[in-house]
């Protein structure tokens, strides 16, 4: 079974990297030159080496010829990278590995790889991992979605590692859900943590947080369950109290006035302004991500947005 990893970020380079301990795995990447030379990503994830059965080339139609596909550009970009080539990955087996909305749409990675390559056997995978433990060896668990549970089987057979333990579902929509709203949550922790508000309002954001992914997730007709895994609850804990989260770090700094590096890439950002519009065209109850939207548009701070959200009626939790 050959494997391919499209886009050569942190977290795709990570997954090659535990790959290729497994079998050979080709990188693609859009300058491959530096990481086949050094033979490592130290850009983006440097102080890991490559193994020997890693190959990284800049040729996406020998690379997009692999029996799987894990495509791991940023969110925002995925229905462009596939439309342009379309041609050279139609007809093959996709894992997503990107979390988020789309923010034109509301789509998430799956039902974009369904819209473009309807050809193509569409899976995702997601859950709390940070790309530096997945290259070290460290342990790590995720969520592998596929609808058809056939070829999720198989993924999950050709996907698990020594060190990467693969839980099987077909809720794809939940899984979607899971990984874009918990980036959501973690701007709002990170703010909550930058302001200075301490520990206990973040443990309160987490968990109303969570509600609300659950509430969404429920309206969007995906399983609750699914939310209560390693997709929604486990990524929502590692990524709401950890500086290795881009998204808590732009929480941080949103929450302290501080600068952030507007290269990085936060899918967060974007999520939150998809999921508020969404949320605002269907009447959904959805503070937290209210606030969060109107914080990385620049339209809320974070005081008026903390008052905001004590100032609303009291319920039954």
């Amino acid at each position: 079974m050959n494997i391919a990893v499209l886009g050569a970020g942190a977290f795709g380079t990570a997954l090659a990297i535990s790959l290729s301990k497994n079998t050979p795995v080709t990188l693609w990447a859009r300058n491959p030159l530096d990481m086949a030379k050094q033979r490592e990503n130290t850009a983006r994830l440097p102080g890991c080496p490559f193994p020997e059965q890693l190959d990284v080339t800049g040729d996406l139609n020998r690379s997009g010829k692999a029996d799987i596909l894990l495509i791991a550009v940023p969110m925002q970009k995925l229905r462009g990278f596939l439309q342009d080539n379309r041609d050279c990955l139609k007809s093959r087996t996709m894992v997503a590995c990107c979390k988020g909305l789309e923010l034109a749409t509301g789509a998430g990675p799956v039902s974009i790889l369904a819209d473009v390559m309807p050809d193509a056997a569409a899976a995702i995978l997601t859950g709390p991992s940070f790309a530096a433990d997945i290259a070290k060896g460290l342990p790590t668990a995720l969520t592998l979605a596929c609808t058809n549970d056939a070829i999720g089987r198989s993924l999950q057979q050709n996907l698990t590692t020594e060190n990467l333990r693969l839980y099987r579902t077909t809720d794809t929509n939940g899984a979607e859900l899971g990984g874009a709203l918990k980036n959501v949550i973690a701007i709002a922790c990170g703010a909550a943590i930058g302001a200075g508000l301490g520990e206990s309002a973040r443990a309160a954001v987490m968990t109303r947080g969570f509600a609300e992914m659950q509430r969404l997730a429920l309206y969007l007709r995906a399983d609750p369950r699914t939310l209560a895994g390693l997709s929604g609850f486990g990524d929502l804990t590692l990524t709401c109290t950890s500086v290795q989260s881009r998204n808590y770090r732009l929480g941080l700094s949103l929450g302290s006035g501080t600068d952030f590096d507007p290269a990085t890439t936060v899918e967060g950002a974007a999520t939150a302004r998809a999921v508020h519009e969404l949320a605002q065209k269907n009447t959904l109850d959805l503070p937290i991500t209210a606030a969060v939207a109107g914080l990385v548009e620049n339209t809320l701070d974070v005081s008026t947005a903390m008052r905001s959200l004590l100032a609303r009626p009291l319920k039954e939790e």
